[in-house]
């Protein structure tokens, strides 16, 4: 039986997300409601999809019985309340990432989804791309030795979008890219906590130095303001690890050989590159529903606290504040 998706918000993460969904075969997930904040919205975008049903307001997709899971893609201020809003209605959930704006809102999703006994996965896309599950069976069986260093890099120039410039919007480099950058590196430290960060820059610009048990060290830097190479590198005893397109990977370089990992073609235009990588994570949810589970081991809800807590630490040290963290 397909896995029947509501989409929350008809912005453009959800248009590329509906778009990857379509790359799986039908059997397997069908998009059956989609919600705006606008009815025409809504409407607009069920047609452009083929949507069955079209929704003016999020609380009457939370209402719909024929819903297995949601994905939210709306902006990351809003993601506490939304996601509240479909786990007390039962719902399962996928949330764009950040999964909020601190730990303590994070805490709180995390909670509700416990509580109301749902399933909810950060959508960090990343993760699921083959390129990353290659990474992981190549750190799982040594064939690096040990890893000494870890760098990570993602720069965009997009201060021109009100969204990555103003506070109130969740502006800033670090929860809107860094993240990128943070999830990476843990992923490859296996969850661990750093034992010490050293951060500095600004709202826009951030660098910041983690360092691990047995000296082991990672160097992440994000931008809103200017391109960077996009890559990350992972170093150890035996062998180099590059990835390009860090964010969303579609090639391994192992001690200088390129392996190629490319992800179907679209069959709308997309608003970012790559988009159609979403299927990954779309089948992840899909396989955690079909066992039972409530989270998944490769985007697990203490990964998603890890990554709060080390963006809150960071922002902490560059001077960052939400409004969020005064409540």
């Amino acid at each position: 039986m397909a896995t029947r998706w509501g989409i929350c918000s008809a912005g453009k993460i959800s248009h590329d997300f509906t778009v990857a969904l379509k790359t799986l075969p039908l059997e397997d997930h069908q998009v059956v409601a989609v919600a705006a904040r606008k009815l025409e919205d809504a409407q607009e975008f069920a047609k452009k999809h083929s949507i069955s049903k079209a929704y003016g307001s999020y609380e009457e997709l939370a209402r719909d019985r024929d819903i297995d899971v949601v994905h939210i893609g709306v902006i990351h201020p809003y993601h506490l309340n939304t996601c509240l809003l479909f786990t007390n209605a039962k719902k399962n959930v996928l949330c764009e990432k950040p999964l909020a704006m601190n730990t303590k809102e994070v805490q709180q999703i995390l909670g509700s989804a416990k509580k109301n006994g749902v399933f909810l996965m950060e959508a960090v896309w990343t993760r699921f791309f083959p390129v990353s599950v290659e990474i992981r069976r190549l750190l799982a069986q040594g064939e690096l030795g040990e890893v000494k260093m870890v760098r990570s890099e993602f720069g965009v120039p997009f201060m021109h979008v009100p969204r990555a410039m103003q506070k109130e919007l969740g502006g800033g480099a670090l929860l809107d890219i860094g993240i990128y950058c943070l999830q990476f590196v843990s992923m490859v430290y296996n969850g661990e906590k750093p034992e010490s960060i050293q951060a500095s820059g600004v709202v826009h610009t951030v660098v910041a130095i983690l360092k691990y048990s047995k000296n082991r060290m990672a160097v992440i830097t994000c931008s809103s303001g200017v391109k960077l190479p996009n890559d990350a590198i992972i170093m150890g005893t035996k062998g180099t690890v590059r990835v390009p397109a860090m964010w969303c990977p579609t090639s391994l370089v192992v001690n200088e050989k390129e392996t190629e990992y490319p992800v179907p073609e679209p069959y709308l235009p997309l608003n970012f590159i790559n988009s159609t990588g979403m299927r990954y994570e779309a089948e992840e949810v899909r396989q955690c529903l079909l066992k039972g589970l409530k989270e998944s081991t490769v985007m697990s809800h203490a990964d998603s606290l890890l990554l709060a807590e080390l963006e809150d630490e960071i922002r902490r040290q560059v001077g960052v504040v939400y409004s969020q963290d005064c409540q």
